[in-house]
């Protein structure tokens, strides 16, 4: 029980992994916490979130709302400031570095922004342990497909991430400093479902950027699930991979739109935007492990490799989602699935709501 009398911290809990993460803690699957802080700089979020608790709290007593009232406490503050991180950091055994600007067209013009949340957060998590002896087990950064190969400065940021933290571990050998990187998440905030939903209860045009597109796609749940099988397994500097099936984006669209009569509008590729995206790279395939359902990237560093596990790569080339499409009609079944089609989805529901 991973969790259990444990104090995790969450940054950019409030974000759309993040609430989810933190209600399945709270569900106490893995452990009941003796705290989860929440550490974000949005106190709008922070209310939404605790009132969507609260609320409930009213109507239900399992065990999720009663752990909400004993656990989990919101802090205000920024993974940007050092003295922020290291006031909620200090007593934490778990830390899950979920803050992140995710936006890639936002990232595009803003970059300094971008290096400051992605870059420098992570760097001041590794300094507040590193100065002040903190003694935190496990600290999960939690990166993108984006950060594999990257063309733009959201995969650039999160990939430089990535090695800050891989890093991490040959300065401070009492903490496991790991990483999962995971594609687009089904009708997070910002994620393309959540616009074609609000496109055709307008009438259209549903607008995709090119046909060939193709992305990865898993739910929150999932995402969520790939960072406890991390927390279990991952070895100190390892990246762990969901194993994510991918479509095309017009294949999403046509699933989406079905048969009411509305336009597909082809706008053209956006600044820094790939037409497939990268999972696991050529270079990485040659350390590339399966561990369970995962695929899990061995760190570089050679202080970081374990010499007792035999290296089998089960890899001989980037895992790319072009690899292996779904058919329109699994795309489809995937969204019914997940509850995702426009007849099932109220607009107005939160992103942690479709997919609780």
């Amino acid at each position: 029980m991973i969790f259990e009398g444990k104090t995790i911290v969450v940054t950019g809990g409030t974000g759309s992994m993040g609430k989810i993460f933190v209600r399945r803690v709270l569900t106490g699957e893995l452990g009941t916490p003796r705290k989860i802080i929440v550490l974000s700089r949005d106190e709008a979020k922070q209310h939404d979130m605790r009132m969507s608790y609260l609320h409930k709290l009213v109507a239900t007593d399992e065990v999720i709302y009663r752990n909400f009232m004993n656990v989990l406490e919101f802090r205000i503050g920024d993974v940007r400031n050092y003295a922020d991180v290291c006031s909620a950091i200090k007593n934490a055994d778990i830390v899950v570095n979920a803050a992140a600007l995710k936006q890639v067209p936002s990232c595009e013009y803003f970059p300094t922004q971008a290096v400051l949340t992605n870059c420098i957060g992570a760097a001041n998590i590794v300094r507040a342990i590193e100065e002040n002896g903190y003694p935190v087990d496990t600290v999960v950064a939690i990166s993108t497909d984006k950060a594999c190969k990257p063309v733009n400065v959201m995969g650039m940021t999160k990939s430089i991430q990535e090695r800050i933290f891989t890093a991490a571990n040959i300065l401070n050998p009492k903490t496991r400093f790991i990483c999962v990187r995971y594609g687009n998440v089904l009708a997070s905030r910002g994620s393309v479902i959540p616009l074609f939903h609000e496109q055709i209860k307008n009438g259209g045009p549903v607008t995709i950027t090119t046909p060939e597109m193709t992305r990865f796609l898993m739910t929150l749940n999932q995402a969520v699930d790939a960072v406890f099988a991390a927390l279990r397994e991952a070895k100190r500097g390892e990246t762990y991979v969901a194993n994510a099936p991918s479509a095309t984006v017009i294949n999403i669209a046509k699933a989406l739109i079905g048969d009411r009569n509305i336009e597909i509008k082809i706008t053209g590729i956006r600044p820094a935007e790939k037409i497939h995206e990268i999972m696991i790279s050529e270079e990485e395939a040659t350390r590339c492990l399966k561990r369970g359902n995962y695929y899990v990237i061995r760190p570089m560093l050679p202080e970081l490799l374990d010499k007792e596990e035999s290296q089998t790569n089960v890899l001989n080339k980037e895992f790319s989602s072009a690899d292996a499409v779904i058919n329109l009609t699994d795309t489809i079944s995937l969204l019914k699935k997940h509850g995702l089609m426009v007849e099932d989805v109220d607009l107005h529901s939160s992103d942690d709501e479709l997919l609780c």
